[in-house]
């Protein structure tokens, strides 16, 4: 794949976690947006920002403070920029009738203490940050 070329990429869930751990710290993202499970592999291409997870199964998070999980997929990817996610994939929020993926990530600056997940069509919600740090 094109979009992965000269990345970055560390293999098992130790090491993959880790770099996970680190992007987001890097990137001044929430610890906790991503509660993989079994990961398989972490990529990252410095000269675009690209990022991608790559986990052995599917998982269902339900979040401590949100009414319903949110799904992620074998493979979630996207380009990471300072307090934001762009095109990312991999991501769905379930609603109250149908589940709606997430495109974009954006936490607020200057800082409200808040996130938001927007989605196709002008979907948009946001949300404490709290919700999202690690351990929920």
């Amino acid at each position: 794949m094109a979009e992965k070329e000269g990345a970055i990429v560390k293999k098992g869930h130790e090491e993959g976690f880790k770099m996970m751990i680190s992007l987001l710290e890097e990137f001044k993202l929430p610890l906790g947006i991503f509660p993989v499970v079994d990961v398989i592999e972490v990529g990252f291409v410095k000269n675009t920002g690209y990022m991608w997870i790559q986990q052995a199964k599917k998982v269902d998070h339900k979040f401590k403070m949100l009414p319903k999980p949110a799904s992620y997929d074998t493979e979630i990817s996207g380009y990471v920029d300072k307090k934001r996610i762009k095109k990312l994939k991999g991501l769905k929020v379930n609603g109250p009738i149908v589940s709606h993926p997430v495109n974009e990530i954006i936490v607020d600056d200057p800082p409200t203490g808040n996130i938001q997940f927007k989605g196709f069509g002008g979907i948009s919600k946001t949300l404490p940050l709290e919700y999202f740090v690690a351990g929920q």
